[in-house]
């Protein structure tokens, strides 16, 4: 029996060849794509090549203490923000022969209850018209005196006593004897309040006729 195959038709082993090229050409090809995606020898987590580099860490800053400002406790000087000093008159006008009476309040508007020096020797009435200066308690003030008070928050304190002033100029030079009267008939004044080196907020303006 003969073994020859029929002309135009190749033999089983040839077939057999082929498919064997074939299968080793694919399996070359899977090897090789599993190699680009692998990356033999890269380290875990490292992205292909051309990939955007990891991102560092964020460090933190080390947080900076904020300094806090003392509690303030009752009995301690008073602060200039919680201090507020009004300038008081009796009237806002003044008929010809009447003196005024100055006064003045001082309301702590802080939380604790505080300290300053009320007395008279640190208290200072100025009268002025326009930029000219007139009068000033401290001129020719005497036996002044030193006087610790004690500022409830919210609760106003008043002078004991107003001071009255005459109605002249006042120097040092002019404690004795005779002083100018300041003019009237409808100036308008204003009186500014200083104590313990705390200003009041506004001058109170008055009037004399």
């Amino acid at each position: 029996m003969s073994t020859n195959t029929p002309a135009g038709r190749q033999s089983p082993q040839v077939y057999r060849r082929r498919r064997i090229v074939v299968l080793i050409g694919l399996i070359a090809v899977v090897i090789a794509i599993v190699l680009v995606i692998v990356r033999p020898g890269a380290s875990q987590g490292e992205e292909p090549s051309g990939g955007a580099s990891p991102s560092a860490e964020p460090t933190t800053a080390p947080e900076t203490a904020i300094p806090t400002e003392p509690t303030a406790a009752d009995g301690d000087p008073c602060a200039p923000e919680n201090v507020l000093v009004e300038a008081v008159t009796d009237k806002s006008s003044y008929e010809p022969g009447e003196q005024p009476q100055l006064s003045l309040t001082i309301t702590n508007t802080g939380k604790n209850v505080c300290v300053l020096n009320a007395g008279t020797k640190a208290q200072v009435f100025t009268v002025t018209s326009g930029a000219e200066q007139y009068w000033t308690s401290t001129d020719c003030m005497v036996d002044a005196i030193d006087a610790e008070v004690s500022l409830t928050p919210g609760t106003p304190v008043s002078s004991s006593v107003p001071i009255i002033w005459d109605r002249t100029r006042s120097t040092p030079d002019t404690c004795s004897g005779a002083r100018e009267t300041v003019p009237a008939g409808g100036a308008s004044y204003h009186l500014a309040v200083t104590v313990d080196g705390f200003e009041s907020a506004e001058q109170k303006q008055f009037l004399l006729y």
